[in-house]
């Protein structure tokens, strides 16, 4: 299975990771399997957040290591605070405080290897929060710092007070959200705007950040798949010749555009189903030419300026 380094942490993780935001809807038998499948397809690296099911995914995937027998060592481990939900999102010291020392007794262990800000807080207080993370790393709680859904200012205010560099960008993207690509290829045209995406991926690039791709087969936001949707049967149809080129599912096609990328994004998978799991992680084995990533890329809706 193909693997990329996480930033510039020198840790080493497989291209795609197992999200559980949605392990908190499932029983822990369930959960379990979906980490035992994820294992067995070669993902190490698994991604959860304080207010997934309010704690229960988190506490999940922790029973979940538990119950395969997993050493700590084997998995990367990455969790997000900063949002209180239906409140506000929140920097401050003490509710990141409390809110990472939470999501380690859910996880059952002393440390994560990514801790990421889940959202901007257009309140924070930089020097505040740069004190606070920086504590988190030198109590050994904290191997490594990233954000979430921020754009290319946000993070380098938020970098700008701090010594440690931001590793990861967790950002929507995918065959259904293709908008940070979309908008650099219109650049310097009439109906140009400033738009959310706007220079992410190349801002990435220079900082040396791994862009993690969520929800990669959804569209919108939490609208649903467009694999197998009849709404999107141009993108469907060629999801399904470039995969039968490549001896793979469409799910797997969809997964592979993104990890084609020269960006080298990091795809979270989100599912549960343990079939699901082994189709995305099939991902790593292939690589598609330009010629195909162009024509998913088209066929997604996508026009060239």
């Amino acid at each position: 299975m193909e693997r990329q380094e996480i930033g510039l942490s020198g840790i080493e993780a497989s291209r795609v990771a197992l999200g559980v935001m949605r392990f908190a809807k499932k029983t822990q038998e369930e959960a379990t399997e979906a980490v035992r499948c994820a294992l067995n397809s070669g993902i190490d690296f698994f991604d959860t957040a304080d207010i997934y099911g309010r704690g229960l995914s988190s506490q999940m995937l922790g029973q979940a290591f538990r119950d395969l027998g997993v050493d700590r060592d084997d998995v990367i481990i990455q969790t997000k605070a900063g949002i209180r939900p239906g409140e506000c999102y929140d920097f401050s010291r003490a509710h990141l405080e409390r809110a990472l020392d939470e999501e380690l007794e859910r996880l059952g262990t002393d440390h994560v290897d990514f801790f990421l800000l889940h959202r901007p807080d257009p309140l924070v207080d930089v020097v505040e929060l740069a004190n606070t993370l920086e504590g988190f790393i030198e109590d050994g709680k904290v191997l490594h710092l990233g954000v979430s859904n921020m754009n290319p200012w946000q993070v380098d205010l938020l970098q700008s007070a701090l010594d440690e560099d931001f590793e990861v960008n967790q950002l929507q993207f995918g065959l259904g959200h293709t908008q940070m690509v979309s908008l650099g290829l219109h650049a310097n045209m009439v109906h140009a705007v400033c738009a959310p995406g706007s220079g992410m991926i190349e801002h990435a690039r220079v900082s040396g950040i791994t862009i993690q791709a969520w929800s990669p087969l959804q569209y919108g936001t939490f609208a649903g798949t467009f694999i197998g949707n009849p709404d999107f049967a141009e993108l469907n149809e060629a999801l399904e010749e470039v995969a039968a080129a490549h001896d793979a599912t469409p799910t797997a096609i969809a997964c592979a555009w993104i990890l084609r990328h020269p960006a080298r994004m990091q795809v979270i998978c989100g599912a549960t189903s343990p079939d699901h799991i082994a189709q995305a992680a099939s991902a790593m084995k292939v690589r598609l030419t330009r010629e195909e990533w162009w024509k998913l890329y088209r066929a997604a809706g996508n026009d060239l300026p």
